[in-house]
C-alpha cells in the first residue's frame, strides 16, 4: 500500500501499465529512490549514466512499444538536460511523460540555490505541464499526464517538489471542496471520414493515371491496406523516414525512403506522377514533392491540423489510416493500364542494382556502404535498427533492406545527436527477445555513446536476454591527413574495458565476416568499421542551391579531392546500366 507521495505516483504509473522508468534519482526526487525499492521492480528504475539519455530512453520505449515513455530528472538542472529528448519526442509525435524534482517549497524565492522557472521550461515542448503544489493533486497530475501524452501524442510534464514527495500521501481525495476524481486510461481515438468526403477522394484518385503514394508513421498497422491500395490504383510507395517499417523494402513497388537521403525512384515517382495520395506524414521538405498544380493531391491523417500544412490538399481525410483505407478501397476503380506501376517495379529493381555496385566500390577504407549492404543478407528476423542522425542515416536508410516484422526509428525532426544507442537500449528492454541492431555514428558514440556502454555494462545480464543480438555499429571515418578523424579514439577497445564484447573492422573483405560474428556472440557487443570519410551521402538528384552550398562546404573541407572522387565515382555506377524513365 502507498505511504508517502512518491509510493503513489509509482502506483499510480503502475496502473497505467508503466513497468520502466528511466531516470537519474538525486537530491530533488531523492523520495523516489526509496519508493523504486519499495515497488520491487515495478516500475522499474533504469538508470542511464546521463540525463540526456533518460529522454531518450523513453522516446525510444514510445516508438517501439506504442505506450507512453516515462523519464525523470532529480532537480532543475536536471530538467534542462531533459529537453533534448523531449524535444525529439515532441517533434515526432511520440508520448512521453517526465517527472522532475524541483527543491523544497520552503526555498523556492529565496534566490539561494539553482532556482529554474520549470513550467516556462517547459512551455514550448510540453502540451501539459504542471506542478505538484499538495499531495491531493499527485493522483489527476498523473492521470491528466498520462492521457494526453497519449493522446495528443506529445510531452507532458509534473513536477514534484521534494517536500512533496515525502508527505503522506491522499489517494483518495476527500469529497468536497473541489476535489478531482480521475480515471486510469485512455481510449484510443480512430476516426474516420465521413461517406461525402470518401467518395470525393476517390473520384480524384481514381481519374490518376500516374498515382504515387507517400506513407509515414502515422500509416503503421495500415500495411494490408496499403499494398490493397497500391495494387487497385497502379501506384508506388515511398516512405518518410518516420515510416521506414510501414511496408517491407521487398514489395517490388515500394520505392523506398524519400527527400535528400532517399532513393532515385521514390524521386521520380513522387515528382512526375499525376495524383499523390499521402498517408500518415508530414514530410516537409517541398523540393522533394511535386510543384504546386502540378498533382491532385489526398491526404490521409488522424490530426486534421496536418492536412494541407505541406503541400495544398485537394479531399483531405481526417481519420485513422488503416480505417480510412478500408472505407476508400471499395470506392477505387482498378486500373487496367499498368505501364506506370510496370516502369515503377523496373525502377526499383534497377535501383537496387546501383547499390549493390556502389557497395562494392573500393576506396582507402572500408565503404561505409558496404557495411550496410552485407548486413542485408544477414538480418535476422523481427530485428530492431535504430539510427543515429548523420551520413550514416543515408547508409542505414537507402542499403538496409527491410523484411516484413521488423522495426526501424531514429531521431527524424529533431535530428538528435546520440539517440541510437539510448533507443536500442529501450528496445531490447521492452523486448528481450528481440535482436537489435544500432548504427551509430563515431562521432556521437564518443560524445554520448561511450557513456552508455557502462549502463550496457551493468545491465548486462538483462540486455543479453535470451541470447539474440544486441549489436551497437560503430562507424568510425578516417580520412585525409588534416580532416576530422572520429577513428582516432578505439570505440571497440573502449567496450573491452567495459567489459562488453568489442570488434574492429578495417577490411572490406571481412565486412560480412565480423557481422556474423557480432550477430553470434549471444550478448551486447561494440562492431567498430572504420570507414572512408570520403564517401558522403549523395541526393537522388542535385538541385543548384545544393551544389552551391555544397561546393562552399567541400572547397573548405582538407579532404575534400578524396570526397570529390568518392562522389563521382558513386554517380558513375547510376549509369552503367540504362536508366528509365517512365
Amino acid at each position: 500500500m502507498a505511504h508517502r507521495v512518491a509510493d503513489h505516483i509509482l502506483a499510480r504509473l503502475r496502473e497505467w501499465g508503466v513497468r520502466r522508468v528511466y531516470g537519474c534519482p538525486g537530491d530533488g526526487i531523492g523520495g523516489f529512490g526509496d519508493a523504486f525499492d519499495r515497488a520491487g521492480g515495478d516500475p522499474e528504475l533504469v538508470r542511464p549514466r546521463r540525463v540526456e539519455a533518460a529522454a531518450f530512453m523513453a522516446a525510444g520505449h514510445a516508438r517501439f512499444t506504442g505506450g507512453v515513455g516515462v523519464c525523470a530528472a532529480a532537480d532543475e538542472a536536471a530538467a534542462i538536460r531533459l529537453l533534448s529528448g523531449l524535444y525529439d519526442a515532441a517533434l515526432d509525435r511520440v508520448p512521453v511523460v517526465a517527472l522532475v524534482g524541483q527543491r523544497r517549497r520552503a526555498s523556492l524565492g529565496a534566490g539561494g540555490g539553482p532556482e529554474v522557472g520549470l513550467i516556462p521550461l517547459f512551455s514550448d515542448v510540453a502540451e501539459y505541464a504542471q506542478v505538484c503544489a499538495t499531495p491531493a493533486q499527485a493522483r489527476h497530475l498523473v492521470d491528466q499526464a498520462m492521457r494526453t501524452a497519449a493522446a495528443a501524442r506529445g510531452v507532458a510534464v509534473v513536477i514534484v517538489p521534494a517536500d512533496v514527495l515525502d508527505e503522506h500521501a491522499v489517494t483518495v481525495p476527500p469529497h468536497g471542496d473541489r476535489a478531482v476524481f480521475s480515471g486510469v486510461g485512455v481510449p484510443a481515438a480512430r476516426p474516420v471520414p465521413p461517406a461525402e468526403d470518401l467518395e470525393a477522394a476517390a473520384a480524384v484518385l481514381n481519374r490518376g493515371s500516374r498515382v504515387a503514394i507517400l506513407v509515414g508513421q502515422g500509416a503503421r498497422g495500415a500495411g494490408p491496406e496499403l499494398v490493397q491500395a497500391a495494387d487497385v490504383l497502379g501506384a508506388g510507395v515511398a516512405k518518410a523516414l518516420l515510416g521506414r517499417d510501414v511496408l517491407p523494402d521487398e514489395l517490388p513497388f515500394v520505392t523506398g525512403p524519400i527527400g535528400f537521403l532517399g532513393s532515385r525512384p521514390s524521386d521520380e515517382m513522387v515528382t512526375r506522377c499525376d495524383t499523390l495520395l499521402v498517408v500518415g506524414t508530414g514530410f516537409p521538405y517541398a523540393e522533394w514533392l511535386p510543384e504546386e498544380g502540378r498533382a491532385r493531391v489526398v491526404q490521409i491523417d488522424a490530426d486534421p491540423r496536418r492536412i494541407s500544412a505541406r503541400v495544398p490538399v485537394e479531399v483531405g481525410l481526417a481519420g485513422d489510416a488503416g480505417l480510412t483505407l478500408r472505407g476508400l478501397i471499395p470506392l477505387l476503380r482498378y486500373k487496367g493500364e499498368r505501364d506506370w506501376r510496370r516502369g515503377i517495379e523496373e525502377d526499383v529493381g534497377e535501383w537496387w542494382r546501383i547499390l549493390r555496385r556502389q557497395a562494392r566500390q573500393r576506396f582507402e577504407a572500408i565503404n561505409p556502404q558496404l557495411v550496410a549492404w552485407e548486413l542485408n543478407g544477414r538480418l535476422p528476423d523481427g530485428v530492431v535498427l535504430t539510427c543515429d542522425p548523420g551520413a550514416v542515416t543515408a547508409w542505414w536508410a537507402r542499403w538496409l533492406r527491410l523484411r516484413e516484422g521488423m522495426r526501424a526509428a531514429l531521431s527524424g525532426t529533431l535530428g538528435a545527436c546520440g539517440s541510437a544507442v539510448p533507443y536500442a537500449i529501450a528496445a531490447r528492454l521492452a523486448f528481450p527477445d528481440r535482436p537489435v541492431i544500432a548504427f551509430v555514428d563515431g562521432e556521437a558514440f564518443q560524445a554520448d555513446g561511450m557513456n552508455e556502454m557502462a549502463t550496457v555494462a551493468g545491465y548486462r545480464d538483462r540486455l543479453a536476454g535470451s541470447g539474440a543480438p544486441l549489436v551497437f555499429a560503430v562507424f568510425s571515418a578516417v580520412g585525409r591527413p588534416g580532416s576530422r578523424d572520429s577513428a582516432a579514439v578505439p570505440c571497440a577497445a573502449f567496450a573491452d574495458l567495459a567489459g562488453l564484447r568489442g570488434i574492429s573492422c578495417r577490411d572490406p573483405e571481412r565486412v560480412g565476416a565480423v557481422w556474423e560474428e557480432a550477430l553470434e556472440a549471444g550478448g551486447p557487443v561494440v562492431l567498430e568499421f572504420t570507414v572512408d570519410a570520403g564517401v558522403v551521402p549523395l541526393p537522388p538528384h542535385i538541385m543548384f542551391d545544393q551544389a552551391r552550398q555544397t561546393a562552399r562546404a567541400w572547397w573548405h573541407d582538407p579532404d575534400r579531392f578524396g570526397a570529390a572522387a568518392a562522389g563521382f565515382r558513386q554517380k558513375l555506377a547510376e549509369f552503367v546500366e540504362v536508366r528509365r524513365h517512365y
